[in-house]
């Protein structure tokens, strides 16, 4: 059986779809404790390690995953912290400690030799440069940006530092592969040169209204009316909120429904929003049962990308979220309602990690030694 190695491995999206692929994960390396716990109550007999990838070696990796030394890693998976690439954050690469993880991970790919390597990432990432110039310090009057600064230097630099590797790259909607949700990850795939394996990403199965002989997007409203829950955690909205939530209609909108009711209300419940820029559409919104949810973010009740349920006045619940993102019924997430929303919102889809599994497996399988 081919096995695998993981890192970053949060609540296990990754990890399970790996599994389910067919790979046996010989070490699953997570840094926070809280996370590690989730990982343990759902993976009977995962090698769990709390531990932080800056500490690891070659040595330390075939250690803890029993390796024997002339021993390969077949694959290595990691989806790597997002913050420093996020064009919600301060955007500061490789000189953020997470950042730097990323490039530990490739450090260690290089030490390793795996034959595959799979990296998860943010959109951020392909725009992303190794140094950041805020956009104040643009433009007429300022110096041109350097090389480094250019947009997309901080991707070029993490791939030269993968080395010996044939390395292809794809900015992935997870709904065009069956996942009830629109969310755009970056995802980096890598085969060693001396292997001489092609690897392409297997073909999209689903688009937008079905066309082309593929299936249409699988909606949110699919999910949720197929699950059986006893109880719903989720954080309730403050009273304030509600107020102008039951006014949205039902199976989806958004604030500018509020216009219905007077532009007084909308200005109340938007406040200083409401003279900002942007189209806003997070405010006060019901997510469409019609369509694949947004991205599952770390909170869904942030104002500004609220993600409300489509027929009930509150956030989506634990138990939406782990529906959405593919994770098996009874599935436990530990740590308080905050932990558990941001484990489940980081995670990759565990119907499009055991896509891109079989993907890679399909490809070892030519070798004849897995």
């Amino acid at each position: 059986m081919a096995n695998a190695i993981s890192f970053f491995a949060g609540a296990g999206g990754l990890d399970l779809g790996i599994k389910r692929a067919g790979f046996n994960i010989l070490l699953s390396v997570e840094i926070e404790e809280t996370y590690c716990q989730t990982l343990r109550q759902n993976f009977e007999g995962l090698n769990v390690v709390c531990g932080d990838i800056m500490e690891y070696s070659r040595e330390r990796v075939y250690q803890e995953a029993g390796l024997a030394e002339h021993e390969e890693v077949d694959l290595m998976i990691g989806g790597s912290p997002c913050q420093s690439f996020s064009t919600a954050g301060k955007r500061q690469a490789f000189a953020d400690p997470r950042g730097q993880a990323m490039l530990k991970y490739a450090d260690l790919v290089n030490e390793v030799r795996p034959r595959f390597f799979l990296l998860e990432n943010v959109k951020g990432l392909l725009s992303a440069a190794l140094k950041h110039r805020p956009l104040n310090q643009r433009g007429p009057g300022h110096p041109p940006l350097t090389e480094e600064e250019q947009p997309g230097s901080a991707l070029e630099y993490l791939l030269e530092r993968f080395g010996d590797y044939d390395v292809k790259i794809k900015l992935i909607n997870a709904a065009d592969y069956g996942v009830p949700q629109k969310r755009e990850r970056v995802f980096i795939i890598g085969v060693r040169n001396d292997l001489n394996i092609q690897y392409e990403f297997p073909e999209p199965t689903h688009n937008e209204d079905g066309s082309d002989g593929k299936l249409p997007w699988v909606t949110v409203g699919e999910v949720l009316e197929n699950l059986q829950v006893e109880e719903h955690h989720f954080i309730p909205y403050s009273k304030e909120r509600l107020r102008f939530m039951k006014l949205i209609p039902k199976g989806g909108g958004n604030w500018r429904d509020l216009r219905a009711y007077g532009e007084e209300v909308v200005r109340e419940a938007m406040g200083g929003a409401y003279y900002s820029g942007g189209g806003k559409v997070g405010f006060f919104r019901r997510i469409d049962s019609n369509k694949p949810s947004p991205t599952l973010l770390t909170s869904p009740a942030q104002k500004s990308t609220n993600l409300g349920h489509p027929f009930e006045d509150r956030p989506l619940s634990i138990e939406e979220y782990l529906a959405i993102q593919g994770f098996p019924p009874g599935f436990r997430v530990a740590g308080t309602l905050m932990q558990q929303y941001t484990q489940i919102g980081n995670a990759v889809p565990v119907p499009l990690a055991e896509i891109l599994g079989a993907s890679i497996l399909e490809r070892l399988r030519t070798l004849q030694t897995v």
